[in-house]
C-alpha cells in the first residue's frame, strides 16, 4: 500500500504547488488542451465509460490525517457505494437520484442532490472529462490528475481524478472543500466488469432522513 500511496501523494502535493508544468484548463476558461492532452483525456475517457461495473478497497484519509478503510462498489450510470469498515457504520450510496450518506447504526440517512457532488461526472453512462468542468490538467510519467470543479453555495468544490497513464485506471481522487481542507481515496485491489446485485444501491426506505 505504501508503494500507491507515496508517489501519488507527491503528485497531489505538486498539484497543490503548481510546480508541474502540464497544466491546462477548458475552453470556457480561456485556455485550450494541446492536441496530445485532447487525445489522452479522451483515452481515459473511453477507457473508464466502456468500464461498467467495478469492486475494490479503499483508504480515505480526512484533512485530520485521520485513515479508514473500507470496500467500494461502483455500477453505471450513476450507481457507487462506499462501505466503511468497522468500527464504523456509515456508508455512502448513490442511485441516480442523488448522494445518500447512512449510517446503519442510527438507521438514519441524509442525502445531496446528484448534481451537486462532482464525482458524478466520473459515474455517468458516457465519460467525458474534457467536457466536465475541467479546471485543471496535470500529467507525469506515471500518472495524469485531472480536476474538476464546481461552484456551490459556500464556494468552489474541487475534486482531483488521478488515473494511473498505463493503464487508465483511476487510482486516487481527492476533494477539495472551499475552506481547502482536502479528503483523499485510494483505491487497491481493484476488480473490473464484476457482477454486483442491484440491491448495494438500494436505500432502505425505513431510514430515517436527516440534516446536516
Amino acid at each position: 500500500m505504501q508503494r500507491l500511496l507515496t508517489p501519488l501523494r507527491a503528485l497531489l502535493a505538486a498539484i497543490l504547488l503548481a510546480t508541474l508544468t502540464a497544466v491546462a484548463a477548458t475552453a470556457a476558461q480561456g485556455v485550450s488542451l494541446s492536441l496530445d492532452e485532447e487525445f489522452l483525456l479522451q483515452e481515459i475517457s473511453r477507457y473508464n465509460t466502456e468500464l461498467r461495473s467495478a469492486a475494490g478497497r479503499f483508504v480515505q484519509i480526512e484533512p485530520s490525517g485521520a485513515r479508514t478503510e473500507g470496500t467500494f462498489f461502483l455500477q453505471r450510470p450513476n450507481n457507487v457505494r462506499f462501505r466503511y469498515a468497522p468500527p464504523s457504520r456509515e456508508e455512502i450510496v448513490s442511485n441516480g437520484r442523488g448522494f445518500y450518506v447512512i449510517n446503519r447504526e442510527e438507521r438514519t440517512q441524509y442525502a445531496y442532490a446528484q448534481d451537486q457532488v462532482p464525482l458524478r461526472q466520473f459515474l455517468g453512462d458516457q465519460v467525458n472529462l474534457a467536457q466536465s468542468n475541467l479546471s485543471e490538467l496535470v500529467v507525469s510519467e506515471t500518472h495524469v490528475a485531472v480536476t474538476l470543479a464546481d461552484d456551490s453555495p459556500v464556494g468552489v468544490v474541487q475534486v482531483t481524478l488521478i488515473f494511473d497513464r498505463s493503464t487508465y485506471d483511476l487510482v486516487q481522487w481527492s476533494l477539495i472543500e472551499p475552506s481547502g481542507a482536502e479528503t483523499t481515496f485510494s483505491i487497491y485491489d481493484l476488480e473490473k466488469n464484476v457482477e454486483i446485485p442491484a440491491s448495494y444501491f438500494r436505500i432502505d426506505p425505513s431510514y430515517t432522513s436527516v440534516q446536516r
